[in-house]
């Protein structure tokens, strides 16, 4: 499935700003404000990847646009820019964002972004299912701004850039490795930024993170592997996992369970019995993992991998 593609250049003027509202709605973002008796110019696309996250690319020309909101406070937002001159509504300071420039915020909490001139921008929306228990510790993020000049982020907002500018060409087969790459990217440089742990506790939490990616398919892992991996003490890591409201058991468990629901969502393994994608990561009992499963996600593997193809 490739990505939903508007624009107004086709329609009657006179219908032009209705289409438009109409279209951004449709994209699950709303017009704030419009140039009186504008006849607005704009285009629009949208895919949402098997997970959930919705990637929202808008040209568009001077308005207001605020961007989705979310109940779950884990689920995450992001919107890049990439050309034009725009500013965060109710911003004390005024600063305008800069090309490449990225805003984020938790799903509670919407923004509105005033586009000063034309713009185009690429709205991210990461809900609470696509990021599972990936990015731990998150959920107390306040939102702010990236500052893409250098390290991660900068490489983050080239990432945004890149799918911004082959967005229509997308597929959701070929958004599976980029919302791996998206998450990953977060879960480094979100840590860092106010209201996430410190310093330390985000490197660490980042480290232990990557090594339980990897770990995931050892049905037997332990608390202690993952600690010596890990190059802690076991009771550190325990308090470490605490502290972002997990236990060893619960995280693995729920990585686990993500991992298997894309691959029941994917076409890429659709010849792959669910037995033996369960086991794949690590579930080695059957019967445990479809309870497992079900309570995570309230459908049976067999009927959550149905209702994906059916989708």
């Amino acid at each position: 499935m490739k990505a939903w593609i508007f624009a107004t250049d086709d329609l009657p003027l006179a219908g032009r700003a209705a289409a438009w509202r109409e279209a951004v709605v449709r994209l699950g973002l709303t017009v704030e404000q419009l140039t009186p008796g504008a006849a607005p110019r704009g285009a629009a696309a949208r895919i949402t990847s098997l997970l959930g996250m919705d990637f929202v690319r808008l040209d568009a020309g001077a308005q207001t646009i605020s961007g989705p909101r979310d109940d779950h406070a884990a689920a995450l937002w992001l919107v890049a820019l990439q050309s034009g001159l725009a500013r965060l509504a109710g911003d004390p300071s005024g600063e305008t964002l800069g090309e490449g420039d990225i805003l984020y915020g938790p799903g509670g909490q919407t923004a509105a972004l005033v586009l000063e001139s034309r713009c185009r921008l690429l709205w991210v929306r990461v809900p609470r299912m696509a990021l599972g228990h990936r990015l731990i510790g998150a959920g107390g993020l306040a939102g702010g701004r990236m500052k893409v000049d250098a390290g991660l982020a900068g490489v983050l907002s080239g990432l945004l850039a890149g799918i911004s500018t082959r967005l229509a060409d997308l597929t959701q087969d070929d958004l599976r490795p980029i919302e791996g790459a998206l998450t990953e990217f977060l879960a480094a440089i979100l840590a860092d930024q106010p209201g996430g742990e410190t310093a330390q506790g985000a490197s660490q939490i980042s480290r232990v993170s990557q090594i339980v990616e990897a770990l995931l398919p050892e049905a037997d892992l332990t608390l202690k592997q993952l600690a010596e991996a890990s190059g802690l003490a076991p009771r550190t890591l325990q308090k470490l996992l605490a502290a972002a409201g997990q236990t060893f058991a619960g995280y693995v468990r729920d990585r686990r369970l993500e991992r298997c629901r894309a691959d029941l969502a994917s076409p890429l393994t659709a010849g792959q019995s669910i037995g033996e994608i369960a086991a794949l990561w690590g579930f080695s009992d059957p019967a445990y993992f479809s309870r497992a499963f079900r309570n995570a996600y309230g459908l049976s593997p067999r009927a959550y991998r149905r209702s994906a193809q059916d989708g």
